[in-house]
């Protein structure tokens, strides 16, 4: 089994003068869920080669075991030194393709065509796909087969205003995922701040932040062993 992992290339929290990039738990904890199922991963990133990692999710208040694992793994560093190219990437290669969030992509996998035809070309071969955090951002530029936003009628979840709220981020981020979401007609559904909450609905699977990253993963797993449907 293959699955791809797409980063961000993205390192400028808006006008802040700020670094961001990607979270490292929502690497970390999906890697090795994956890569201790025996998954073959890809890294991919807009740009290959390292992307950014936001500094701020490697501080100590936000290590967990896993971001500490992935650090003294060199297989794992290794990789993530050494991302694909996305535009390089062949989607028929994969089973599978998940996306960690960070404020990254906002700006840069939002609005990548690669991205963006990755992941339509993934639903209509049938194969899950998993967005956790502020990666769900991607769906609001992702097209259903009758040209209609993908997360139209659709059971959804992602970073929350009010945890982009609570990190004092509202007036920076580009857009708010949630109000974009429920513009486009989706069914965006919520727990608790920085509570774990995945949502599957056929093979879209996302989760909410930092902390569903785990059980997101799990739930990708879940749905290639039972051969879901969209």
């Amino acid at each position: 089994m293959k699955i791809l992992m797409i980063l961000t290339s993205h390192d400028q929290l808006g006008n802040t003068g700020k670094k961001t990039g990607f979270w490292l738990e929502e690497l970390a904890a999906p890697y090795f869920i994956f890569r201790d199922a025996g998954v073959d991963i890809t890294l991919a990133s807009p740009k290959g080669g390292r992307p950014p990692l936001d500094p701020k999710s490697n501080e100590p208040a936000f290590q967990t075991s896993d971001t500490r694992r992935f650090e003294r793994d060199a297989s794992a560093t290794d990789a993530l030194a050494n991302t694909v190219k996305l535009s390089d990437v062949d989607q028929s290669d994969y089973d599978s393709v998940f996306f960690p969030g960070g404020h990254g992509p906002l700006w840069d996998l939002t609005n990548d065509e690669d991205a963006l035809s990755l992941l339509e070309g993934m639903l209509a071969a049938k194969k899950p796909v998993a967005l956790v955090c502020h990666a769900p951002g991607i769906l609001t530029n992702v097209k259903a087969p009758n040209g209609e936003p993908i997360a139209k009628g659709r059971s959804v979840t992602g970073f929350t205003n009010s945890e982009e709220a609570a990190v004092h981020l509202v007036e920076v981020v580009p857009y708010l995922l949630e109000d974009v979401l429920k513009g486009q007609g989706a069914n965006f559904l919520a727990a608790v701040d920085f509570g774990v909450h995945v949502i599957k609905d056929g093979l879209l699977i996302t989760g909410q932040n930092p902390p569903s990253s785990r059980a997101t993963a799990r739930a990708l797993l879940d749905a290639l062993a039972n051969g879901q449907e969209a």
